[in-house]
């Protein structure tokens, strides 16, 4: 038996609406869908009634499955004739482990196709009211990930900080609230300015979203403060100083402290 094809869909943000029209189609027609902790229940809902859904979640501290394991799931239900969706939050190819997959389906012989999602930084900027690139602040996008490498003791932040404090760009991190302070204290030693314009976004696109601004020194002591959790991003940069602008007319920026 040749092997079924996987879709791999990206989920957005989280707001159903920002699906993109392929993404919709694909999860109208699923009849088996493998989906992440960070898709929301709204996108859940395009899928059939009659569909298998199946958690393959990763939250931190708790992996339903390792990594391995779910593109082993998937090869093995592939191989059983079973067309499936992989559904994944935000963007496959960004911060998604999605080259993984598609590397783990190529590898093992099985027909996949990636449909984008629009990223959480994508969706935050719009959102929030802090846009990613502007000719007075940013001549430059840099997405980064925040969490921690390595095992026990040896855990750390491996990142470029000489890369990440450059001026006149917008520094972007996923997965770093856990790692708040230990971003804020790299990027000062590394020279960026401790009065950088900084927010964070947490459940960006969504109803209860909330937004946070205040500096790269104080960002951490605020996310203490207003009790900020995972899923947020951390955006960095004198582009976040628009947001006193736009996010006053967009009815979903609301500001929750400074």
């Amino acid at each position: 038996m040749q092997p079924a094809r996987v879709t791999l869909v990206g989920a957005g943000p989280g707001d159903p609406e920002l699906l993109t029209v392929k993404a919709a189609n694909a999860l109208r027609n699923a009849s088996l869908v493998l989906y992440d902790h960070l898709v929301s229940k709204a996108v859940l809902k395009l899928v059939p009634p009659g569909a298998d859904l199946v958690y393959v979640g990763k939250e931190s501290g708790h992996h339903t499955l390792p990594q391995e394991g779910i593109i082993d799931l998937m090869v093995r239900l592939a191989r059983s004739g079973r067309r499936l969706v992989r559904l994944k939050g935000g963007d496959p190819y960004i911060f998604g482990r999605g080259g993984e997959e598609a590397q783990g389906l190529a590898a093992a012989g099985v027909p996949f196709d990636v449909i984008p999602g629009i990223s959480a930084a994508q969706g935050a900027a719009a959102a929030a009211g802090i846009p990613l690139t502007h000719r007075d602040h940013a001549e430059a996008l840099v997405f980064a990930t925040g969490h921690l490498r390595g095992e026990g003791s040896e855990r750390s932040v491996d990142l470029d900080w000489a890369l990440l404090s450059r001026p006149r760009q917008t520094v972007v991190i996923y997965m770093g609230v856990g790692t708040l302070p230990v971003i804020s204290a790299q990027l000062q030693a590394h020279g960026l300015a401790g009065d950088t314009p900084a927010a964070l976004i947490e459940r960006a696109t969504l109803p209860d979203q909330r937004t946070v601004i205040g500096t790269l020194a104080t960002l951490p002591e605020l996310a203490r403060r207003h009790d900020v959790r995972a899923p947020a991003l951390i955006m960095i940069g004198t582009v976040v100083t628009v947001q006193r602008e736009l996010g006053a007319v967009l009815p979903a920026a609301m500001l929750t402290g400074r």
